[in-house]
């Protein structure tokens, strides 16, 4: 009944709406802290001013930091599982082209060896050896880094989510009932999840 913008929002009324009713609502939902994220998204998407990948990276990655704590208090009848799994889609494959990108970028200038290296990451790279590596190795070796970390956290987040959706369901005293589809796919969600965890145990046991 009170509200600063009235509905139907666009994305830069919604930010508004956060920004301006934070402390007295949304602060008391999810970490007070998270107004940074809606400040940031609020500069780079509602300004008209250009991007990078890299920003692009950096706002989709505190989209999903911002969808996951909403989830603490309620999926929203499903729409926050399906925005967080967009979300994630988009995140892993502009990650998939970077890597692409940057693996064409370190062949093509005969740089095969530091490409192996950085996939290898192995711990005991002398100091002296490190000197004689070119600056795009600890470039690359950081963002390997960074997408290991993202996996990691996509697959926690994702499990959240999906744990969340299924004890409501499974919760005899919940009030809302839910679609069915929607509880068959948070199971098929599951199973490919139990394949990419793994994959990923497998990747780091080689």
């Amino acid at each position: 009944q009170i509200l600063y913008l009235k509905p139907p929002w666009t994305l830069a009324n919604l930010l508004k709406c956060y920004k301006k009713h934070w402390m007295a609502v949304f602060g008391y939902v999810v970490p007070r802290s998270l107004l940074s994220t809606i400040e940031s998204l609020s500069e780079h998407l509602c300004t008209g001013k250009p991007i990078d990948d890299s920003t692009v990276r950096i706002l989709l990655q505190e989209s999903k930091k911002l969808l996951h704590a909403f989830s603490s208090r309620s999926d929203y009848n499903g729409v926050l599982p399906q925005a967080y799994t967009e979300v994630n889609k988009l995140y892993q494959t502009l990650t998939e082209v970077r890597g692409a990108l940057l693996f064409i970028h370190l062949t093509s200038s005969g740089k095969n060896a530091a490409c192996e290296k950085m996939e290898a990451m192995a711990p005991s790279l002398q100091n002296s050896e490190e000197k004689k590596l070119q600056p795009s190795f600890h470039v690359a070796q950081e963002n390997r880094h960074q997408e290991i970390w993202s996996v990691l956290e996509g697959v926690w987040n994702t499990i959240n989510l999906y744990s969340i959706e299924i004890f409501q369901k499974l919760d005899p005293n919940a009030m809302t009932v839910t679609a069915k589809s929607s509880f068959e796919e948070a199971f098929l969600g599951l199973q490919k999840l139990l394949a990419a965890v793994n994959d990923i145990r497998e990747g780091i046991s080689r």
